[in-house]
């Protein structure tokens, strides 16, 4: 079965604030919910399936169906990270398909940023053995740029040019928490985080939310919005395999995306538009090379002198800012590309970087930690 054009996004909203003390994670949550059904033209009646991850409190989406009142007859709480809201629009559209509910909402919230929330949360089972000699993220990031520019030539100048394209995008957004435009020079004389990575390598960290909703054709054609359709999906996991054939250059979306496009039945060079998840400067040039944008190892030369940068640029990613300079809230930020890659198709971006003509998006994201393991997942987007 295949969910090409079974589903259409026809609510997306993203809180204005990224700092929020006085709203709990579940009134958040909420807030967004209220949002994205109020841009649909739905109402909380109309919602017959439930999508959250993670960041939802408590028992996730028991608790949080509850809270806001939702009679469901499809859950899915899928955890992967940063991917975990990509995958929900595509398990979203692959239950409506299979009939399981017709207006499915998805749900994002978090304040890392007001409750400065740093606490070690072990997971994997090799996390006891690493964490402790001062394994983190970062680390793990700054590995894979060190090892991609060992094997490619790949500059930390070439690294920069991706935040730079950020920042050109984030001055036109009155939220973001970035607006400055910065130079290559600005970010590579930044401090060092992680060897070869500075802090403007770095992604910012933000409370916020979002939400979407996601339902049948016959209920996006009865709505007064535009026709955004889920075309295709992909999804992947990847570990280390304790060291056995492990590539620090090559992510999930080496098979998470040429499962998406071959199910949308279109190519990389069809795109208009992506949004790619960006923790880190590296995982934007990773993602590029393993969705087909270019070969492994040109990603460096595809982003510099400006490559990413909307109306004059090749590909214009993350026109919002994305997470390098406009928000991040929780580990899970992938439904903010989501809900920008909505923005370009409807026409609806800060005009500026608005992409003459976006019919066709695609929008990627990474969940949990490479170099160690994680997941990708990839979706096509079109304007009908």
């Amino acid at each position: 079965m295949t969910i090409r054009n079974k589903a259409y996004i026809a609510g997306a909203w993203e809180h204005p604030l990224r700092v929020i003390p006085d709203l709990s994670t579940p009134e958040l949550h909420a807030t967004c919910a209220a949002g994205a059904l109020a841009d649909a033209g739905l109402s909380h009646s109309d919602v017959d399936g439930y999508f959250c991850a993670g960041d939802a409190p408590g028992n996730g989406a028991t608790n949080m169906v509850d809270y806001l009142g939702l009679k469901v007859k499809h859950l899915d709480s899928t955890e992967t990270g940063g991917s975990s809201y990509i995958i929900h629009v595509a398990h979203a559209a692959a239950a409506i398909a299979a009939g399981k509910c017709s207006v499915a909402l998805i749900t994002l919230a978090g304040r890392p940023k007001s409750e400065r929330f740093n606490a070690f949360r072990g997971g994997g089972p090799d996390e006891q053995f690493e964490w402790w000699t001062g394994y983190s993220t970062s680390n793990a990031y700054g590995m894979c740029a060190a090892r991609h520019m060992h094997e490619y030539g790949t500059t930390s100048e070439q690294l920069a040019w991706i935040k730079v394209a950020a920042s050109h995008h984030a001055q036109h957004n009155p939220n973001a928490m970035l607006r400055d435009v910065v130079t290559v020079e600005d970010v590579v004389n930044s401090p060092m985080i992680a060897d070869p990575l500075h802090r403007l390598d770095c992604c910012v960290v933000s409370d916020g939310g979002g939400a979407l909703v996601v339902v049948s054709p016959e209920i996006a054609r009865s709505l007064s919005r535009p026709l955004v359709a889920v075309r295709g999906a992909g999804e992947a996991v990847q570990g280390h395999g304790g060291g056995r054939g492990l590539d620090l250059t090559v992510t999930a979306t080496s098979q998470s995306a040429p499962r998406a496009f071959a199910e949308a039945g279109v190519t990389p060079a069809d795109v208009k538009y992506a949004s790619i998840y960006d923790s880190f400067t590296i995982t934007v040039l990773l993602q590029l090379e393993d969705m087909g944008f270019c070969a492994k190892g040109e990603g460096g030369r595809f982003v510099a002198d400006g490559n990413l940068i909307a109306g004059t640029g090749r590909l214009p990613f993350n026109t919002d800012g994305g997470g390098l300079c406009n928000n991040h809230p929780t580990n899970r930020g992938g439904i903010t590309k989501v809900i920008e890659a909505v923005r370009q198709l409807r026409g609806e971006a800060n005009a500026p970087v608005q992409v003459p003509d976006c019919d066709l998006a695609a929008v990627n994201g990474i969940g949990g930690i490479l170099g160690l393991r994680h997941a990708a997942a990839t979706l096509v987007l079109e304007r009908q």
